[in-house]
């Protein structure tokens, strides 16, 4: 799908980043706000529509007159908690006058981790379109703590992307997309109409947040559409204060940055979990042999490849696996526990069973239950 025919996506998700809600003072931008959902209401009228909007903790800074966004985390939930109810509201009331019911839909990255429950809010949400409602998605900031934090809302919405199998994601931000510099700082920078392919040196282009109640920057946003192109679905970072910008997008028009989708590296549904919804709970550093096996060969990772073992996981637990200087190219679902595996690391197959008594399976990870990562991990 390239420039010209984004028009043909018929499930878009559309991210709005909390820079694109308010004004220049931090405050919620109601006029901003009525010309935005009135593009929506546009888009919703020939497609199904997810939305994944920010906005929660800035409304309940503005709502208990605070001076700025709070940096402890209870700080943070009690904003949640008082600006959520009221970000649904002016939804629900926008929408509800263009003739479109809302639905709040809050999510945390246990949602995601959990297989059944993974499951379970793609069916919720897979109803919700077939009603014609239009899902309003946030992270559940009022109980997110960093266990269970997903981080920003551009990662939301890359994982969204992949949960509903979408065609196509627009990240409305308060950039105009991504530059070979920081035009803020080099007058030369350019902006990229075109990534084919989001790569290390793509990742090294992205800057920070350029709002101080924004959580994200470029970086999660092109981490975003790496996720979202594995899900064979491109993306289009925008500027969300340009009025009329998405549906410029869906024109064909050139405007922000277009990051195209990735056929040759379409993740299934179930590649798309393991490396994105889960997060590892240790890591497994390999020697080159095993490296080259599994990027090369497409072999299952054996335990005569393991070198070292890194952090406390039990069977089935998601491990990313390195190379030996650390860098991270794989992950999947362990078939033995860390205090196994560091008994049996460096031997082979056949000896498995000698040394512990028993034995699983010959693989430490099986090529079925392991992903190749793509980017910088």
């Amino acid at each position: 799908m390239n420039k010209r025919n984004l028009g043909s996506a018929r499930r878009v998700v559309v991210k709005i980043g909390t820079g694109v809600l308010t004004d220049s003072k931090g405050c919620f931008d109601a006029v901003h706000f009525a010309r935005l959902v009135a593009d929506l209401a546009d888009v919703a009228r020939e497609r199904q529509l997810v939305v994944v909007s920010s906005g929660a903790i800035a409304l309940g800074v503005e709502r208990l007159g605070l001076p700025k966004k709070p940096k402890d985390i209870p700080g943070k939930q009690a904003c949640a908690a008082v600006g959520q109810g009221t970000l649904m509201h002016r939804y629900d009331s926008a929408l509800g006058w263009a003739g479109y019911r809302a639905a709040q839909i809050l999510l945390t990255h246990d949602d995601f981790s959990h297989r059944a429950r993974y499951l379970n809010a793609r069916r919720a949400i897979e109803r919700l379109l077939g009603h014609g409602a239009i899902p309003v998605v946030n992270e559940n900031d009022t109980v997110s703590v960093d266990e269970i934090k997903l981080g920003d809302n551009d990662a939301l919405a890359g994982l969204v992307v992949g949960l509903i199998s979408a065609d196509l994601l627009v990240i409305l931000s308060d950039v105009d997309g991504l530059y070979t510099a920081d035009p803020r700082k080099d007058p030369k920078a350019r902006r990229l109409e075109v990534v084919p392919r989001v790569d290390a040196e793509i990742e090294r282009l992205a800057g920070g947040s350029t709002s101080g109640l924004g959580t994200g920057g470029m970086i999660t946003k092109v981490r975003a559409a790496r996720r979202a192109a594995e899900s064979g679905a491109p993306t289009v970072v925008v500027p969300g204060k340009r009025v009329g910008a998405l549906l410029q997008v869906l024109a064909g028009e050139p405007v922000g940055t277009l990051f195209e989708a990735n056929p040759e590296r379409r993740l299934s549904s179930r590649q798309r979990w393991i490396a994105h919804a889960l997060k590892p709970k240790g890591s497994l550093k390999v020697d080159d042999g095993a490296r080259r096996a599994i990027l090369v060969s497409k072999r299952s990772l054996l335990a005569t490849g393991v070198r070292e073992v890194v952090g406390s996981f039990k069977n089935g637990d998601p491990v990313d696996i390195a190379d030996l200087e650390g860098h991270v190219f794989a992950r999947g679902l362990s078939t033995y526990s860390a205090e196994e595996v560091r008994l049996i690391a460096g031997r082979k197959s056949s000896e498995i069973e000698a040394v512990l008594g028993y034995k699983y399976l010959d693989e430490i990870v099986h090529r079925d239950e392991l992903v190749e990562l793509g980017g910088e991990q």
